[in-house]
């Protein structure tokens, strides 16, 4: 062995030993490749209207004049609302909510018209589905707008009899009018709030458990004091040398949904892609860190892909991203802190969303990159497990 080799050659040795495990192994392929490229593919498609279409709604019409037909089209043309079935009354409407037919319903009834007609307050009703949430909430906003316009356009008809001109009768109707600006997601897209965090939590979840696996299969194969020996004891270079062709496969997953979001379906990205590719690259090798940090506390491969899917699993609503981190109990809060992707989290709302200069966010790139010290914290705890721990079905 040349003196070069000696220094360096038991780390290109570890190297090439486990891109031949990764290859001979489905289980590697499937995790690292084939599940993002599916989790990608599934998830921006699922959203690429941005919003559900056409939602299936009943209503019960039991008034049946002129303008309720003209209020239950004007609904219709909604473009996330769908008139499916109009029902004979309310308890054929709920019966068919309750079966799944419909999401929501519109009742008006009997002497609606009428009592509008005669400057009277009638009132009509509205049912949404709860366990459907999102299509819930689209149509109890459409159906709120269609009472709210059509109560104006009433009171529009009683004041122009009265002689009223169109100025005054929006001074009356719309005495201060309103424009709602939404920042940085105008057009209200769900896939651009949903996906650009469900695609890197899908991944570090993926590299957590591929890490867990791959160091905790060497003593379930019994080969982990082989591949200690192959590093002459040293444990980082080790476990450097089985992490290393993962990470090249992990960048290039990363860089993949990179460019799905940002290439292909062009979503925010005011502040260029390096800020983003460097927030991808450090929740890429933090979640590997987790992974092994993970392997030091819990010698069980069972053990430790449960705690590592459940803190992954987590990840998704306590890092502020589907509710306000703020509106957490305090307890809650203070966790939040101890979750990486919180930090992802909010170096994608500085750089891709608000487009500030990358220095504001130097803070959460800090904190992204404290989490790198976990595997120092116990190596010795995993180096014996490696070398002792028998591994039992």
């Amino acid at each position: 062995m040349s003196p070069k080799e000696g220094k360096n050659g038991s780390l290109w040795r570890i190297v090439q030993r486990e891109v031949a495990r990764m290859l001979s192994k489905p289980v590697y392929v499937f995790c690292m490749v084939v599940a993002p490229l599916i989790g990608y593919l599934f998830f921006t498609t699922l959203m690429g209207k941005g919003l559900p279409m056409d939602i299936p709604v009943g209503v019960v019409d039991e008034d049946n004049t002129s303008i309720t037909r003209q209020v239950l089209r004007n609904l219709d043309a909604f473009q996330q609302t769908a008139i499916v079935k109009q029902y004979a009354n309310f308890g054929d409407a709920r019966e068919a909510m309750q079966r799944g037919d419909i999401y929501a319903f519109y009742y008006i009834p009997k002497g609606t018209t009428e009592l509008a007609l005669s400057s009277k307050q009638p009132k009509v009703s509205f049912y949404t589905n709860a366990a459907y949430l999102i299509p819930a909430s689209l149509e109890y906003r459409d159906m709120k707008m269609m009472a709210e316009l059509a109560s104006g356009a009433i009171a529009r008809q009683t004041l122009y009899a009265k002689g009223y001109t169109d100025d005054q009768v929006m001074g009356i109707l719309q005495p201060i009018k309103m424009e709602m600006h939404a920042i940085g997601n105008p057009g209200l897209n769900y896939s651009i709030y949903l996906s650009n965090i469900l695609l890197p939590a899908m991944l570090m979840l993926l590299i957590m458990q591929v890490t867990i696996y791959a160091i905790h299969s060497e003593v379930k194969d019994g080969t982990s004091q082989r591949w200690l020996e192959l590093a002459n004891g040293n444990f980082y270079k080790a476990l450097a040398g089985k992490l290393l062709p993962q990470l090249m496969v992990w960048i290039v997953m990363g860089a993949t949904y990179l460019v799905v979001l940002y290439a292909y379906w062009d979503f925010p990205l005011k502040s260029g892609l390096w800020p983003m590719a460097l927030d991808s690259l450090l929740l890429i090798v933090v979640s590997q860190a987790f992974g092994v940090f993970l392997c030091e506390l819990l010698p069980s491969l069972r053990w430790a892909l449960s705690i590592a899917t459940l803190w992954g699993v987590l990840s998704f609503p306590i890092s502020g991203f589907s509710f306000p981190q703020l509106a957490f109990p305090a307890p809650l809060r203070s966790l939040s802190y101890l979750f990486p992707l919180r930090y992802y989290y909010l170096i994608y709302v500085d750089q891709a969303l608000n487009g500030l200069p990358m220095h504001y966010s130097y803070l959460w790139y800090a904190a992204l990159t404290a989490f790198l010290i976990l595997p120092l914290l116990f190596p010795n705890r995993l180096k014996k497990c490696l070398l002792e721990y028998q591994y039992t079905k």
